[in-house]
């Protein structure tokens, strides 16, 4: 099988670093290598956002598949590709119309089975699902507090403000550092790592302060509201 490996970063300066993006080539490399998918290119979308696929690499990988120069996409993981349930399921038609696969390898997805189609729909699905869940908990918690006067400001998540309704709204300036964190956290940083290399950065934290604790990390690398878009 003819694959394309396709990595993605999010912000020009881990672009410019290009450890992210090493990270993910040599992964992506050495797994086609030991299942023996032959890789006829390696595409790369630097300093280029997920919320949608108006990207120039995604663009070109899926026209080389269109073409039939691949049959695959391989990815190391889903968020690579899309953090978008609508696109992703406009990516599942395309991969169906293509007689092509996707492949995600830390998520165990492989869509040339009728199993893993499943998954990734179930996946796809669920995760939306858990956001707007988690969204809308939040959003009510912080209008009842709200209502009693009582603090707030610490119950919004970061990457998030909350507008005059009580709803979560995105905000753009955290969810760019915030995206930012989570690929520092995929290179294999340590927490208190990433929080040294936002602090030199110029990062402020949810309550604008310039030093981050190691522990504020690990919350936005594991929070599912944060990593919405």
């Amino acid at each position: 099988m003819k694959a394309i490996c396709y990595t993605r970063v999010s912000t020009e300066e881990q672009a410019k670093s290009g450890l992210s993006l090493t990270y993910q080539r040599e992964k992506l490399v050495a797994y086609c290598s030991a299942l023996d998918i032959e890789v006829v290119a390696v595409i790369e979308d630097a300093g280029k956002s997920a919320k949608n696929l108006k990207r120039p690499g995604i663009q070109k990988a899926m026209e080389m598949i269109r073409t039939g120069q691949a049959g695959a996409l391989v990815v190391l993981k889903l968020d690579r590709l899309t953090r978008s349930v609508k696109d992703l399921g406009a990516l599942v038609e395309f991969f169906a119309k293509t007689d092509s696969s996707l492949v995600a390898v830390q998520d165990s997805i492989n869509t040339s089975t009728a199993a893993g189609r499943l998954v990734l729909n179930v996946l796809g699905s669920v995760a939306q699902w858990e956001r707007e869940a988690i969204s809308e908990r939040v959003a009510a918690a912080w209008s009842v507090k709200k209502a009693r006067g009582e603090k707030t400001g610490g119950d919004v998540p970061f990457g998030f403000d909350v507008d005059a309704q009580g709803r979560l709204v995105a905000n753009p300036i955290e969810q760019e550092a915030a995206e930012l964190i989570r690929e520092l956290r995929a290179t294999g940083m340590s927490f208190a790592r990433i929080a040294a290399e936002v602090e030199r950065r110029g990062l402020k934290t949810k309550t604008g302060k310039a030093r981050w604790a190691a522990m504020t990390i690990q919350r936005i690398c594991t929070s599912t509201v944060s990593a919405a878009q």
